[in-house]
This record gives C-alpha cells, sequence and structure tokens, in this order.
C-alpha cells in the first residue's frame, strides 16, 4: 500500500519536469552566420540547421565562363523545439517551413574546372530571415 501512495505522489510531480523552449543537438552548434561542414550543426534564432549532404552542385567553375550560373542544393536537417524536418535548400533561394524563412546565403569553396570538390571541403552559411 505504502508503494502504491508513494507512485501517486510521485506522477503529478513528473508531470512538472523543465521542457527546453530551444531543440537541442550533441554538442556545441555554430551561430548563425558562421560557415559550418557537413554534419555541423548552427543555431538560426530559436531553430537548428544542419547540412547533411549535398544532392546538387551544378554551379559554373569560377575559371569558366557559362551560359548559366548553375546551382547548389544541400540536403538540411531543421529541427525546431516541437517538430524536425529535412529539405533541400538550394544557394540564395528563400525556403519557407512553418512561418519561418530559411536562406543558404553562402557556400564555399567556389567550383572549379579543376574537378568535383571532395564532400569535407564544403562550407555553408546559413541564415533565418
Amino acid at each position: 500500500m505504502k508503494t502504491l501512495f508513494a507512485a501517486a505522489l510521485a506522477l503529478p510531480l513528473s508531470a512538472c519536469a523543465i521542457i527546453p523552449d530551444t531543440p537541442r543537438v550533441n554538442g556545441d552548434a555554430a551561430t548563425q552566420g558562421t560557415p559550418v561542414a557537413l554534419g555541423e550543426a548552427v543555431w538560426t534564432g530559436d531553430t537548428i540547421l544542419k547540412p547533411l549532404a549535398v544532392t546538387e552542385d551544378s554551379r559554373c567553375p569560377v575559371d569558366v565562363q557559362c551560359a548559366w550560373a548553375g546551382r547548389l542544393t544541400v540536403s538540411t536537417r531543421i529541427t525546431a523545439t516541437s517538430w524536425a524536418q529535412t529539405a533541400p535548400l538550394t544557394l540564395g533561394e528563400p525556403y519557407e517551413v512553418l512561418g519561418r524563412t530559411y536562406v543558404l546565403t553562402s557556400a564555399t569553396p567556389e567550383k572549379t574546372a579543376a574537378g568535383e570538390i571532395p564532400a569535407t571541403e564544403y562550407r555553408f552559411t546559413f541564415e533565418r530571415r
């Protein structure tokens, strides 16, 4: 009977747990405006963005003249307190979800005619507008 009474008292207290108002990640996340590598997290307001993979890099090499500038698209995990999703963010194009707008504002290194860019060399800068 005492065990049942103790459990009944503990149950309402468990409902008083503190719930963080921002998402959590393992380790620290960089601040908005900081270039991050694939797999590294960055804070953008109350949201964390993590670039997962380059899904398209058809940018025109800087040492070649092209008729089309091309584009860079990065599969990005967007995590907020009550939701998360993976989205394709394209360099310079706004991506809107749940009233928030995110932009992949820059990516380095620039593409050259010399060859492909190793995934470990990419750095991305994100912004929440």
